[in-house]
């Protein structure tokens, strides 16, 4: 079965960086697209970022250039760099596959940042 499992949330402080991860199985990861969605407190999902079975990549316009979406087909992860964080990406982040129209999601990783 399709299992996604996100890594690397934590505390960080306005204008930091962390680096998420996503570890997928039970699927062929290498042909699919992936994407990181999230969260926020009270709000509803927000597409942050995608990236292509070709590894073309697509961005939130709101967050292009802070964030950068990465897959290795070899190790079947999927990353987020997020850099220069402010304190409206505290949010739980969630890896996403969508395969043959069902999506497919994990159980989330909390970024919080905050001074």
């Amino acid at each position: 079965q399709v299992q996604l499992v996100e890594s690397g949330g934590g505390l960080a402080q306005p204008g930091g960086s962390l680096r998420l991860s996503c570890a997928a199985s039970g699927f062929s990861f290498g042909p699919n697209a992936m994407a990181w969605v999230r969260q926020a407190p009270g709000k509803g999902l927000e597409w942050v970022a995608g990236i292509g079975g070709d590894g073309m990549t697509h961005y939130s316009d709101s967050l292009k250039g802070r964030f950068t979406i990465s897959r290795n087909n070899a190790k079947n992860t999927l990353d987020l760099q997020m850099n220069n964080l402010k304190p409206e990406d505290t949010a739980v982040y969630y890896c996403n596959v969508r395969i043959n129209q069902d999506n497919y999601w994990g159980k989330g990783t909390q970024v919080s940042v905050s001074s």
